[in-house]
């Protein structure tokens, strides 16, 4: 082999990144000893950018396609090596390319449940997870703050430093924005669309644009949780005294056909309608408004003396009411009243 031939093997002509390794980010061209021929061509894709680095100063930024590398492309590398030939001899820097594609479906999530303060439920320790994507948009300060002189810098290292951007981030905008946590978990989207907001500068600052963020799940501890799950029973029963009567009138059939029949149901509902209204007011105080609900009535009040409810004049007028209300049939009132005057009479 010719010492030109040998020499002539030194020069690259070609400069290119096909890209083979997926979830890399940055990757620097290996040179080793070899030299760029003048005139050369660098081929940058689509999705790519490419940084030449001369002398540990970086001496331009090329885009999308296919560059001769001449003084004229290249007119800030002459001027850091004040060559006064014309820059017609071959010469080396250091060749980075990145990737610039969407880094899609990229997973967040909280590794350890953090401390807010909620406006509904004071101090509460909440999980939250979700997707993410983010490209390169600044070659140059992402190759300065970031990836540095590496040969190949990947996503998975990127990730491990945004994970905690992202936690720290969501720490400060959940922890100050007194958004109530019900509002959180009802919608998500805004709050992805505030979580977005929040990190957006960050991302920026280290040459990153972020595409998109999605909270997909915001969880509390099983305690709360259960809490959360008794005020919404309470919101979806309503009216205690109402249930309560709704749900004696819908027992009045299966009463009839049980030993004593109807004859005992007045005693039964009076006593209904008061634990009725000690277990609403018993559920408001749990949570906060017994100031706003009325004071129950006094159960003497409220429940008639068991001898006098026993009376068969008044289980008689209560029947009678029953009736009149369209609670019984005919039937039922006939037949109980005439067990009550059988005991009676004898």
């Amino acid at each position: 082999m010719s010492l030109g031939s040998f020499i002539k093997k030194q020069f690259i002509d070609v400069l290119q990144w096909n890209e083979d390794t997926d979830g890399v980010l940055a990757w620097r061209y290996p040179m080793q000893d070899f030299e760029i021929q003048y005139g050369g061509s660098l081929t940058v894709r689509e999705s790519q950018l490419a940084v030449f680095v001369n002398e540990g100063k970086i001496a331009d930024v090329f885009g999308p396609g296919m560059h001769k590398l001449t003084t004229q492309t290249l007119p800030v590398l002459t001027y850091l090596k004040n060559w006064d030939k014309l820059f017609e001899s071959p010469f080396k820097s250091d060749v980075y390319f990145f990737s610039t594609r969407v880094q899609l479906g990229r997973k967040w999530g909280t590794p350890q449940p953090i401390t807010i303060r909620d406006a509904d439920f004071g101090m509460v320790r909440l999980r939250a997870f979700g997707m993410y994507s983010y490209k390169v948009a600044d070659a140059k300060l992402f190759f300065t703050e970031i990836s540095g002189t590496r040969d190949s810098y990947t996503r998975d290292e990127l990730e491990q430093q945004l994970r905690n951007l992202v936690v720290s981030t969501m720490t400060n905008t959940l922890g100050g924005g007194q958004v109530p946590f019900l509002d959180m978990a009802g919608n998500q989207t805004l709050m992805g669309e505030r979580m977005k907001e929040a990190l957006a500068a960050t991302f920026t600052r280290y040459g990153l644009l972020l595409d998109n963020f999605a909270v997909e799940n915001i969880s509390l501890p099983e305690e709360l949780q259960k809490a959360i799950d008794t005020r919404i029973s309470m919101g979806m029963v309503g009216d205690m005294g109402k249930y309560t009567q709704y749900q004696v009138a819908s027992s009045i059939p299966l009463a009839a056909q049980n030993e004593g029949g109807v004859s005992g149901l007045g005693a039964q509902l009076s006593t209904g309608l008061v634990f009725g209204q000690a277990m609403a007011e018993s559920m408001r105080a749990a949570t906060g408004a017994a100031a706003a609900a009325p004071a129950p009535a006094p159960a003497a009040a409220a429940a008639p003396p068991a001898a006098a409810a026993d009376a068969p004049e008044a289980r008689l007028e209560k029947l009678k009411t029953m009736l009149d209300k369209g609670l019984i049939s005919q039937a039922d009132y006939d037949g109980a009243k005439a067990e009550i005057l059988k005991k009676l009479i004898g």
